[in-house]
């Protein structure tokens, strides 16, 4: 069989979501499945350390595809050309876009159905392109993949989609995201917060992720306190972000809040296990990558139980409505007072993240593209 897979995602020191999705399944669906060809599609020149095995055929098709009306040339007549021109058996995409033209059976991995729950707060061109395309790749892929149940659901809920076309895989977490000796702990804090101990946030700095809250629900929880803990917050800023200026310029402890911009993926998995506990507050996710990995560095977490979230620590976390940010300084406060509690939550996610793995992952994907080609 041969199976094209869009390989967009794989930017060398780039990788981030989903990336890190296309990464760990078309690694192992290619290592795993010698028996078939494999044609990766790029949108600009790629790096060898992304062609996996021979039987891995890169392609680049341009242009790069980093814009709607790019996404729409890239997908509708590069790849669509494409499938046609390698005779490719079977497309799978992963980053939620497929192309509509070709008649090759499609697998499309959906992640979430963000834009459908908060249009205002994407750019128009971006929201115009969501909404009017996703519909029509749902309904043109053969098989859909999504990474929760909660997503699997939400697109039963607005789409008319045969359940049985659904599968769910969830995503899985790398090797280095392990619990740190206390030694490099110690050399974490002594770099980043003052040897003080610190909640963590990764992940976009943007509305719909509740940074203003977090660090409204942290002044408050300071106040109350008098601790000496810090918050750390890592990730790029997006753009609608006056939120949580505002947030930052009005809270009392600024002093003790760190922006640290984007995180390589050498120093994240340090900075995750050395954090007194992982603030994911995000108002909506398809998954919550970050509550897997501090699962796997032994970090309590605190985080929403809106949308996929409470399904993906299940009774390893305290969850809080994340419109109310005096719930999260609660859940704050209940972290620091109780060494049990932490303890207990800690362990709860040992067994929790038994459920989830990229090896689980790439069967599921790999079925879905069996049931696309029967």
């Amino acid at each position: 069989m041969r199976i094209a897979i869009n390989t967009r995602f794989l930017l060398k020191n780039k990788l981030e979501g989903i990336g890190w999705f296309t990464y760990e399944v078309s690694k192992r669906l290619v290592e795993q499945h010698p028996e078939h060809e494999f044609l990766f599609f790029f949108d600009r020149p790629f790096e060898e350390q992304f062609v996996f095995a021979e039987n891995v055929n890169p392609i680049v098709l341009s242009p790069p595809a980093r814009h709607p009306i790019l996404f729409y040339i890239w997908f509708e007549y590069a790849v669509a050309r494409a499938l046609k021109k390698y005779k490719a058996d079977i497309f799978l995409s992963p980053d939620n876009f497929c192309s509509l033209r070709t008649k090759v059976p499609t697998v499309l991995v959906v992640h979430d159905l963000a834009y459908a729950h908060f249009p205002e707060q994407m750019r128009f061109r971006d929201r115009f392109y969501y909404c009017r395309f996703m519909p029509q790749f749902l309904r043109k892929a053969t098989q859909i993949v999504t990474v929760s149940k909660f997503t699997k659901q939400d697109i039963l809920d607005l789409h008319s989609i045969d359940s049985e076309s659904i599968s769910v895989s969830y995503n899985g977490v790398r090797d280095v995201f392990q619990p740190i000796s206390k030694k490099e702990q110690t050399g974490i804090k002594a770099q980043f917060s003052g040897e003080k101990d610190y909640f963590f946030y990764i992940g976009a700095v943007h509305p719909r992720k509740n940074v203003h809250r977090l660090i409204a629900a942290f002044d408050d929880f300071k106040r109350r306190t008098r601790s000496d803990l810090k918050l750390l917050i890592a990730g790029r800023f997006s753009w609608q972000t006056g939120a949580v200026k505002d947030a930052y310029e009005n809270a009392q402890h600024q002093a003790d809040i760190e922006f640290l911009g984007y995180v390589n993926d050498a120093l994240l998995p340090q900075l995750m296990a050395t954090a007194f506990a992982l603030t994911y507050v995000s108002t909506f996710e398809g998954f919550g990558v970050p509550l897997l990995e501090a699962m796997h560095c032994e970090v309590p977490i605190i985080t929403s139980e809106k949308s996929s979230m409470s399904e993906v620590v299940g009774d390893a976390a305290i969850l809080v409505n994340p419109f109310k940010m005096n719930e999260i300084s609660i859940a704050m406060q209940r972290i620091l007072n109780n060494a049990d509690l932490r303890q207990q939550l800690v362990e709860l996610g040992k067994e929790q993240r038994q459920k989830y793995s990229w090896q689980k992952a790439t069967d599921i994907v790999y079925r879905a593209c069996l049931k696309s080609s029967s």
